[in-house]
């Protein structure tokens, strides 16, 4: 992948990643940070001119042995630097303050698309994005302090230009002149021989690295399964390899890195050696002073420096320009409406909401339409009118309650549903948040008007009366998936449902982990409540607490029964 840093559509995709928050309603605040950080740039410019001016005024009082001169700049230069000390200070200051708050605003514009329209969901099912949360967590923030160093140090370079131009320019002609010369051939040969190579590598290497520490996080959060299966073997070779492979880009990138600091380090090194050569003529003649020779010496460097901001900062810039073009890929899927996670191949189903469940003339295909799963279905779900759906493995029916969810969209015909607080989905592996045991039972919502009383009793219903008081009460914060056992998370699931009591609970599996008994108290309950249910079940006792079985043969076709007409379930 070849990234060139003056294309100009990256810095197009740059501006429109950077400007919103400058046009947001922080914009009084972000702006009047900026303006200070001018400001302290101004007096540290002014500071550094006059300590150079003070270094020759006593280098020219040490050559002339004229003491009195001598001390007189060095206590000229101590008040100087108790001037300067809290300026510096007070700009790092106020430069982090900005940085932060441009993140935290940048932070939660990203994450409110990110949870917006089911993006996360979509998002992950996506090849045009890896490694979203890295990208959230760790690239904006790289981007916003970055995008103000890079910012305030062309700032700062162009003071510097303007200060130490004019000192130099009364000091020697000839000077300048060699130091145009010298800057342009070094940006030009930086460029050109580091330039595409450097910022690929860079690229490669942040998803590398995201890559290998995601196969630890998937380690961690699947521990037991592959403890149970003892496929850690297998489980190091997959981390190795990824980590191998951040590893190869890595030695290609520092091969790449070593003659570009060969490169920078001769450049820097010779502007020691020029401004003295060139004006050593008029030192050794008498025209100039050893003072103004070190004086010379020192606005070159400070010239060169602001004239040669690519070279002196081509590595961090080539890993900027990568992070940029990732966290661009990002911001154009989710911030830009037009553009869809997973760009769609054929026709979508229809959708709309109405006060019972309806599918008409559905035909569903796999996300990516390679494959057509169910075609023309159509069915109506009246409340009180339960569903039950049958199959054997891999037939679809998982599926279909996606896209009775309106989490799959693939296909053709539409589908009537009520509105998404009268639905509650249960999934065969419960999501447990990180939280208290009130969280648990309030989720998906953050906060509820019921009583400590009502959540004891629901636990109660579920069989699980036991829990608040052996982890020590509603508002201990645990780690849920593993303090609860599958069988108990999914009890806590149906307490979710009892809770909010939706007019539609749709349940894949939702009781597979659990013995008859207490599926047949919480089908039963819930049935006691006036939910439909629409569920996914392989036991025979389960039929009874349906009016309608839909049976999905597997060759895209289906059938349509009466719950007290169908014979079983197959097994």
């Amino acid at each position: 992948m070849k990234i060139n840093p003056f294309a100009y559509h990256l810095w197009q995709r740059f501006w429109a990643i950077a400007s919103p928050y400058w046009r947001s309603q922080e914009r009084v605040k972000a702006w009047g940070l900026l303006a200070l950080l001018v400001v302290l740039l101004l007096a540290q410019t002014r500071f550094a001119v006059m300590l150079n001016e003070q270094t020759g005024e006593f280098t020219s009082a040490l050559a002339a042995r004229d003491e009195a001169r001598f001390w007189e700049s060095i206590r000229f230069c101590l008040v100087l630097l108790a001037l300067a000390v809290p300026i510096f200070a007070f700009y790092f200051f106020v430069r982090d303050t900005l940085g932060i708050q441009w993140r935290r605003w940048l932070t939660n514009r990203f994450l409110e698309n990110y949870f917006s329209h089911r993006q996360f969901y979509e998002l992950n099912a996506s090849t045009l994005i890896d490694n979203p949360d890295q990208r959230i967590a760790e690239d904006v923030g790289t981007f916003c302090t970055r995008s103000l160093y890079f910012l305030l140090i062309f700032i700062g370079s162009f003071l510097q230009l303007v200060a130490f131009s004019q000192v130099l320019w009364s000091i020697s002609h000839a000077l300048v002149y060699v130091l145009v010369a010298y800057a342009v051939s070094g940006t030009l040969i930086a460029v050109v021989f580091f330039g595409s190579r450097l910022m690929s590598l860079n690229f490669q290497q942040i998803r590398r690295e995201a890559d290998f520490r995601y196969s630890l996080v998937r380690v961690r959060e699947n521990a037991e399964s592959i403890a149970f299966y003892r496929g850690e073997a297998q489980e190091l070779h997959q981390v190795r390899r990824r980590f191998n492979a951040a590893f190869k880009n890595y030695r290609q990138l520092i091969r790449q890195q070593l003659g570009l600091n060969f490169f920078q380090y001769a450049y820097s090194l010779l502007n020691i050696v020029l401004p003295s050569a060139i004006v050593a003529s008029q030192v050794l003649s008498g025209e100039l002073e050893v003072g103004r020779a070190v004086q010379a010496a020192g606005a070159f460097a400070a010239v060169l420096s602001a004239i040669s901001l690519i070279v002196e900062n081509f590595e961090s810039l080539s890993r900027f320009t990568a992070g940029v073009d990732r966290l661009d890929t990002l911001a154009r899927v989710l911030l830009d409406p037009a553009i869809e996670p997973g760009s769609r191949k054929g026709s979508v189903i229809g959708a709309a909401e109405a006060p019972h469940l309806a599918l008409q003339n559905v035909t569903l295909n796999t996300p990516n339409y390679e494959r057509v799963l169910v075609k023309s279905l159509s069915l109506t779900v009246r409340p009180g009118e339960g569903l039950l759906i049958v199959g054997d493995s891999g037939c679809g029916k998982s599926s279909l309650l996606r896209a009775i969810a309106g989490l799959w969209y693939a296909g053709s015909g539409s589908i009537l549903r009520p509105p998404p607080e009268e639905m509650l989905f249960l999934p065969q592996q419960p999501y447990m948040q990180v939280g208290t045991l009130r969280s648990q039972l309030l989720y998906p919502h953050r906060t509820g008007a019921m009583s400590d009383a009502h959540l004891l009793k629901v636990l109660e219903q579920v069989n699980l009366g036991d829990l608040a008081g052996r982890v020590g009460s509603l508002d201990v914060e645990l780690d849920w998936e593993k303090v609860l056992s599958v069988g108990e998370q999914q009890r806590l699931a149906f307490a979710r449902v009892l809770l909010y009591q939706p007019r539609y609970a749709i349940l894949d599996e939702a009781t597979s982990a659990l013995d008859s008994a207490n599926e047949a108290a919480l089908y039963g309950q819930l049935l006691a409540a006036g939910i439909t249910l629409i569920s996914i079940a392989h036991r025979a006792a389960v039929v009874r607490y349906h009016t309608q079985v839909l049976e999905l043969t597997g060759d895209t076709g289906w059938a349509l029964h009466a719950a007290d007409r169908y014979p079983g379930l197959r097994s």
